[in-house]
């Protein structure tokens, strides 16, 4: 495992994204681990967090493509710290777009907001995670819509491996359905492979207990 995803994970811990336990998703699943990209609030967390992203996507995507996109509403601040992020590790200037949740329809009109999109330009998606791909029935019909352009691919802090709609994980269905790649910073096999009772900072946080629920819970909705 490349050594920026051992300190990826844990980022995650520290910053307190990254927990195990108990949890209900938005989904109903009852999970034993959580993530919530929200809990990075200070300028330097944005600021590695923003790292992490462009050092990933410039591994699966390299420097051929023009603009960031981030989809309302987490999905703005990412584009904003990871395009400053490449520029400043790899020295292209990335363009960043988001879109409105409303159209506006003064001043600065429309549905984007930073770069407007172009005919020719090659996106990539940024988001936090992506448990069943709902988001991108809204994103992609945006992007496209805006100008001729080719969607090279999205990248998400954390593969979550398992259902989406169907049998195969939400990465893998948004690549078939809109036929792009789908990649992630780590996946919860990176994760519980480098973190299983492994201490970090004098914490297991994944022991035999939690390794049993993380097994269970994949055995029911784990993707094929």
């Amino acid at each position: 495992m490349e050594n920026y995803k051992k300190e990826f994970i844990e980022f995650m811990i520290d910053c307190q994204v990254l927990k195990f336990g108990e949890f209900v998703l938005k989904s109903g699943r009852k999970s034993p681990f959580f993530m919530n990209a929200g809990a990075y609030v200070t300028g330097s967390q944005l600021c590695k967090l923003g790292e992490y992203y462009a050092r990933a996507i410039h591994e699966h995507y390299g420097d051929d493509f023009d603009v960031l996109f981030g989809p309302a509403y987490k999905g703005i601040p990412l584009s904003v710290i990871t395009t400053m992020a490449y520029s400043k590790l790899f020295g292209k200037e990335i363009r960043y777009c988001s879109n409105r949740k409303e159209v506006k329809d003064h001043g600065d009109a429309g549905i984007l907001l930073g770069s407007k999109l172009q005919d020719g330009d090659k996106v990539v998606i940024v988001e936090d995670v992506t448990t069943s791909g709902a988001s991108m029935e809204e994103t992609v019909p945006i992007i496209r819509a805006q100008a001729d352009i080719q969607i090279k691919g999205l990248m998400v802090s954390l593969n979550r491996m398992e259902r989406g709609k169907g049998e195969k994980s939400a990465l893998e269905e948004i690549k078939e359905l809109y036929h792009f790649e789908t990649n992630a910073i780590v996946t919860m096999q990176d994760v519980l492979e480098y973190l299983y009772n492994r201490p970090y900072k004098g914490n297991i946080y994944i022991n035999e207990k939690i390794k049993v629920a993380i097994d269970d819970y994949y055995a029911q909705y784990g993707a094929k």
